[in-house]
């Protein structure tokens, strides 16, 4: 099968080298010039494990290319997925604008029988505002192919979407007849055939199960942070909680963890799109808009937790380990790092900051405030002479705690952990102030050391 792919961003790239992988010749269209020009050679924009080497393969296989040229990519093509951006817009609902513009490319430009496939995380009635876009544009010409469109939400994990996708636990596409329904089956064909994955509904009901599930497992977090403050408060352990509701099959173990907040592209934009959605129609979503509340406050504890713990924070160094909003990514979208790397240089603080992968993006993100921040080469260069440091993200390398390097490295002896990664007691015998997330602070026996 011929597909083309609107957009060369995570979504599109991730589901282009898969299905290219499984067999199809795809072609992915994107109106940046240079990333066009960038994939063509080899080179992949968003750092993914395996992503690129899999780009590669199939580019010299013959199998997937890139192009700007719009009519040059839906020649031919049996099925075009729509995987553009829908960012947030002031009021909380998804920016349709680049859905819409592919779909009046598509209405001007397709010239034989297509499919169009919205994979961009979109409200419930996009099927239809896309329908009726392309149905508009045909109007106007007098070659009119047949051109249908489905839902076909994407649920991939940043850092292991290619397994997600294709070892996924459900592949949903929602249809309107059963000739796309089987399109879409042929298209997923690869990904299918040991045991049945499609789950295929009405268009509505797809397009609203990814703003479900996200709003779910955000839920999940939002609700594990409370749970925190309040183990805080009353000196539990949200670590022993967790496991404690977690052994609970009708609960689970997954997205229990507290910590500073959810980030990334999905979470935060698609809960306010869902209660965007509600209002819209009359609803109150007050579970939602306590969801979205909950994760704004948790995002600010940091600060505030070193703000307590460090005399001054005026002159003071902090080093930050972990940009990326989670682990194998270097995308730093609302970040817990970008609030309280905000805060620190607000409140004239030093800081020195190290991520294996999201520096560069985290750079972009800060704009201008980025040239009050060191960026290291290591996470040890990030502690010369600190005198706290703050955890965001729960890479691999900082897992381990070793007492004597950070010692060596650092002035101060306060450590503001948002991943929860560390022995409480441990720290404290290390000769450190430990305050982590839902747990008993940690002090030495010497607090004024610490300190």
């Amino acid at each position: 099968m011929r597909i083309a792919i609107f957009g060369s961003g995570y979504v599109g790239l991730v589901t282009g080298a898969c299905l290219a992988d499984g067999g199809h010749h795809v072609t992915c269209i994107d109106v940046d010039q240079s990333r066009v020009d960038m994939l063509r050679s080899g080179a992949c924009p968003i750092w993914e494990p395996g992503l690129e080497d899999m780009i590669r393969a199939n580019t010299a296989q013959g199998r997937l290319d890139f192009t700007e040229d719009a009519a040059d990519g839906l020649r031919d093509a049996r099925v075009a997925f729509i995987a553009v951006g829908t960012p947030q817009s002031p009021d909380g609902s998804a920016d349709l604008t680049y859905v819409d513009a592919v779909a009046r490319d598509i209405g001007r430009l397709a010239e034989n029988r297509l499919l169009i496939a919205n994979k961009s995380t979109v409200p419930v009635g996009t099927a239809a505002r896309v329908r009726a876009i392309v149905n508009d544009a045909l109007s106007h010409r007098e070659n009119r192919p047949k051109i249908t469109v489905c839902s076909n939400p994407e649920f991939l994990k940043e850092g292991a979407a290619i397994q997600d996708f294709k070892h996924s636990e459900r592949i949903v596409i929602g249809t309107s007849c059963p000739e796309d329904e089987q399109t879409m089956r042929d298209a997923y064909k690869p990904l299918n055939w040991q045991h049945e994955k499609i789950l295929a509904m009405d268009v509505p009901s797809a397009e609203l199960t990814k703003y479900a599930a996200n709003a779910m497992l955000a839920t999940k977090i939002s609700f594990m942070n409370e749970i925190a403050t309040i183990a805080e408060a009353t000196g539990a352990d949200v670590e022993k909680i967790r496991v404690g509701i977690g052994s609970d099959s009708r609960i689970g173990y997954p997205f229990l963890y507290a910590g500073a907040g959810y980030g990334g592209s999905c979470f935060p934009k698609d809960v306010a799109a869902l209660a965007h959605t509600a209002r819209a129609t009359g609803c109150q979503p007050r579970i939602l808009d306590a969801v979205g509340a909950v994760n704004a406050t948790q995002k600010a504890s940091l600060f505030r937790k070193l703000a307590k713990a460090v005399p001054s924070l005026q002159g003071a160094t902090v080093a930050v380990w972990g940009l990326a909003f989670k682990p194998k990514t270097n995308d730093v979208r609302e970040a817990p790092s970008l609030d309280l790397v905000r805060s620190l240089i607000e409140a004239g603080a030093n800081v020195r900051a190290y991520d294996p992968v999201a520096m560069e993006t985290f750079r972009s993100a800060l704009g201008r405030q980025a040239d009050q921040v060191v960026f290291t080469r290591g996470n040890l260069d990030a502690l010369t002479g600190a005198d706290a440091l703050a955890i965001c993200t729960e890479w691999e390398e900082f897992r381990m705690f070793d007492p004597d390097r950070l010692a060596s490295r650092m002035r101060g002896r306060v450590i503001v952990d948002g991943r929860n990664l560390y022995d409480p007691s441990r720290v404290a015998e290390g000769g450190f102030h430990y305050i982590s997330v839902g747990r008993r602070e940690a002090e030495p026996a010497n607090c004024a050391e610490a300190r």
